[in-house]
């Protein structure tokens, strides 16, 4: 079978390492995603999962004995809808998010880095409103 022949694996899942509930973690992602966790998820679950309804990557929530101890290598770019960046940046606190850096430009460009409850970092950029 030559290389253009081989079926090319898909994204499954995004995982996040936890050291506290996982479920806890899955819903504070759950309330910023607008994205339900599966039925069968509950408080003390060692997993916990968010599905795309649009068939994308699932948001997998594993529990693990240790913590983070480095920036993450890789973290989600979110560009609001319906809001302002501002607006999100505020909303995400308020579901449990943290400010780690506000680089925004004056030009109105740039992007707001948050840690989520775990401590993993993510942006927020300028959305459609500003």
């Amino acid at each position: 079978m030559t290389r253009a022949h081989r079926p090319n694996p898909a994204i499954r899942s995004l995982t996040f390492d936890c050291t506290a509930d996982p479920y806890e973690l899955g819903l504070f992602w759950s309330e910023l995603l607008g994205r339900p966790l599966d039925d069968d998820d509950k408080p003390g679950d060692p997993e916990a999962l968010i599905r795309d309804p649009d068939g994308g990557p699932r948001l997998l929530f594993v529990r693990v004995p240790e913590g983070k101890t480095a920036k993450n290598r890789i973290h989600f770019d979110l560009q609001p809808h319906g809001r302002t960046r501002a607006e999100e940046v505020e909303r995400a606190i308020g579901l449990g998010a943290r400010l780690i850096a506000d680089h925004t430009r004056p030009d109105g460009g740039g992007w707001v880095l948050l840690a989520d409850p775990e401590g993993n970092e993510f942006c927020v950029e300028r959305g459609e409103l500003g």
